[in-house]
């Protein structure tokens, strides 16, 4: 007993992992955003819920947490991999492409948002700093919520889409400067403090991140183009946790955010081919951290509070939607969405979102804001949180509605290179699999290439070829590429077994998909065929076949000849390989 007693948080990780492990997939299965679920299973199983009753009944200690605190730590680690993966979806590159959405209609939309907001903060009784503050936070959507939604409705590639995704992502930006803006109105103790302390933050800020941008890109893919050259999957771990992590706690050291360091560092990876290989590595880390990081939240919920704000709390509820919406739909209208979708846009996003609970801890924890004021936001967040799915279903019937009514008038977004749609997909750069690529390449088609040697990755980026990094053999990494949306798959790999891998997750991830795949011989194409592909081309077969065309060709027989001769020989031999023996 001893030895568990020096383990801490021994029982509310067994609890964590019975909750994420039994009880969460069981809410997916009845269609329950898993955010929500998180959410609130926190609740009820936290300190206001039967945490709250554990004195009385200590069996309940077993299956409840009694101490919110208990969790915070790891639950600080799911914003640090949230914003390292929201770090991974930017680049340098599509933030520029992508400017006119993100920082006009994002910046647009928060900024009217925190003004109408923090109006009405002050004018309910909030100091300056606090209505300043309840402004910009209330201001931002659920990221995880709305993107959670996007991706099931599988709506993230359509013009409603990216318009969310331009606005979210505006706001995932602007929560690192607002972390540092309440820090330092938390330490400003004179008048005129506020402005040196700014200016300080300001600098101090910049020099870091552009020191660890500069630097960080020409340390990150060597190490990675190093350690991936190894084919070693534990050590592209660490470094990936070390990227993430040992950056942020750059950033920490030189008094920024964690945060900043981890979207940082998504942001110099991002711009490698590693890319989408490290979002599969990170991502079973995130889900269970950032699964915690929402149940941190759910128990510091008190439902008791609506029963001391019966009215209160689902009038502000509505007030908040109302506000965001209004100001979203004008929005939505300029980014060219017709006027169903818009409608639909500002519902799916008018909900509060998730840095809520962080940013208005830190408030309350520097006693900016009062702790009565702060947990009645908190409240409003989260049940505005809870309401969003149905909103959602409801927003898209309204907009389906006017969009019926009125003519649907869409304008497809001008976001040039972003999502892939009607491509193919590469798997493997060798010979064969670069011949393909500059074949379509030629044809000026719409393709990208994956292998897993990075410097073969790195060869063809520097000659133009879109190429990345990964496994081709993993099909989370083929789901990243879109490959619902694709016309074909393409598999050159050399090894057999991790071509027949690759056909396997393929047909199961997307049943639907074109699989096109090279076998080393007769037997290997037999394998591949039963695996799931709809064509596969053995080297061996088709060596032998174009050797015996070149010979039918001295007999002087016709082209059509020769091909149904080839054909029906090369359908004979595969045929003959799928009899049982």
């Amino acid at each position: 007993m001893s030895e568990h007693a020096a383990l801490p948080y021994l029982s509310e990780t067994i609890l964590f992992l019975v909750l994420a492990g039994v009880l969460i997939p069981l809410l997916e299965k009845r269609a329950i955003n898993p955010v929500l679920g998180f959410l609130a299973v926190g609740t009820v199983v936290g300190p206001f819920g039967l945490g709250a009753l554990a004195g009385e009944w200590p069996q309940l200690s077993y299956i409840s947490f009694t101490r919110s605190d208990h969790v915070a730590t790891f639950a600080e680690l799911g914003v640090i991999f949230l914003m390292f993966t929201i770090g991974l979806e930017m680049s340098v590159e599509r933030l520029w492409a992508m400017r006119a959405r993100v920082f006009g209609g994002g910046g647009a939309q928060v900024a009217l948002s925190a003004a109408i907001i923090g109006a009405l903060a002050y004018g309910w009784g909030n100091s300056g700093e606090a209505s300043l503050i309840l402004g910009l936070v209330l201001g931002f959507s659920s990221t995880a919520v709305v993107m959670q939604l996007l991706v099931q409705r599988r709506d993230l590639g359509t013009p409603l889409g990216q318009a969310s995704f331009s606005v979210l992502l505006f706001q995932d930006l602007a929560v690192v400067p607002l972390l540092v803006l309440v820090g330092i109105l938390g330490q400003a103790g004179g008048e005129g403090s506020f402005v040196s302390l700014l200016a300080i933050a300001v600098i101090k800020g910049a020099v870091t991140v552009a020191a660890i941008y500069l630097i960080g890109r020409r340390l990150i893919r060597p190490l990675f183009h190093h350690l991936a050259s190894t084919r070693a999957p534990d050590t592209f771990m660490a470094l990936t946790l070390l990227a993430s992590l040992g950056v942020a706690a750059l950033t920490w050291a030189a008094g920024l955010s964690m945060a900043m360091g981890a979207m940082l560092a998504g942001l110099i990876i991002a711009e490698t081919e590693f890319r989408h290989e490290v979002e599969i590595t990170i991502e079973p880390f995130k889900g269970l951290l950032m699964g915690l990081f929402f149940m941190s939240v759910g128990m510091g919920i008190d439902l008791h509070a609506l029963l001391d704000y019966p009215w209160q709390v689902p009038l502000a509820v509505i007030g908040l939607m109302l506000i965001k919406g209004a100001v979203l739909f004008p929005l939505m209208r300029l980014m060219k969405l017709s006027w169903g979708r818009a409608t639909e846009g500002a519902i799916l996003l008018s909900q509060g979102g998730e840095f809520a609970f962080i940013v208005i801890g830190v408030a309350m924890h520097t006693a900016l804001l009062p702790e009565g004021v702060g947990h009645f936001m908190l409240l409003v967040v989260s049940l505005s949180m809870l309401a969003t799915p149905p909103a959602s279903r409801l927003g898209r019937r309204i907009g389906d509605a006017i969009d019926a009514r009125l003519g649907r008038r869409h304008v497809e977004p001008d976001l040039p290179g972003h999502g892939l749609h009607d491509h193919i997909i590469v798997a493997g750069c060798g010979r064969v699999g670069e011949m393909v690529c500059q074949i379509l390449a030629h044809r000026a088609l719409p393709y990208v290439a994956i292998d897993s040697d990075p410097k073969l990755v790195e060869r063809l980026s520097r000659r133009g070829i879109p190429a990345c990094y990964g496994d081709a053999s993993r099909p989370e990494l083929l789901r990243r590429l879109n490959v619902d949306a694709a016309k074909a798959v393409l598999l050159t790999l050399a090894a057999p077994d991790e071509a027949t891998r690759a056909v396997e997750g393929l047909r199961a991830l997307a049943p639907t998909v074109s699989i096109i795949a090279r076998a080393r011989d007769e037997a290997h194409a037999v394998v591949l065929r039963r695996a799931g592909a709809d064509a596969v081309i053995p080297e061996t077969l088709e060596a032998g076949l174009q050797l015996a065309g070149a010979a039918l060709e001295r007999f002087e027989l016709g082209e059509e000849e020769i091909h149904r001769h080839l054909q029906q020989e090369r359908e004979q031999r595969i045929a003959s390989m799928l009899l049982p023996r």
